[in-house]
């Protein structure tokens, strides 16, 4: 049986993640942007291919801004590699997303364009998200 610290989905040496983010949290270019609602690990592939369709419904007009970067490298032995040796080498890197973390933003287009471009760009990542609308935006 598990004791009550040790729960079954424990992560191993990847770093803390719990609480809310600390910075991040706050519009700061765009009108619009999505903001995370789960604590995950978002890789280098997935914000690719969130910014590939927000991009396209927007057809290149107004801007998007990306508000993430992922910086930690995720490593992988081999397979059937026997134990030591050292660490195994970069496989993919990932951004650390907590709660609360602005993930994109866009401005500069109408509130339908906008709205459906992070929509479009949030069914591919990993983690649940809500529309965010900057407090001096008028319709």
């Amino acid at each position: 049986m598990l004791s009550p610290k040790r729960t079954k989905f424990r992560k191993m040496q990847k770093g803390k993640m719990k609480g809310n983010t600390k910075r991040g949290a706050e519009l700061a270019y765009g009108t619009f942007g999505i903001k995370s609602l789960d604590e995950r690990f978002v890789t280098a592939r997935q914000i690719e291919a969130a910014r590939i369709a927000a991009t396209r419904y927007m057809k290149r007009e107004g801007q998007l801004w990306i508000k993430i970067f992922p910086d930690k490298p995720i490593t992988k032995k081999p397979a059937e590699v026997r134990m030591g040796k050292g660490k195994g080498a970069p496989e993919y890197w990932v951004a650390r997303v907590q709660p609360g973390r602005i993930l994109f933003e866009v401005g500069g287009v109408p509130a339908e364009v906008a709205t459906e471009a992070l929509r479009l760009a949030a069914q591919k990542l990993p983690v649940r998200t809500k529309l965010i609308i900057a407090r001096d935006y008028s319709a």
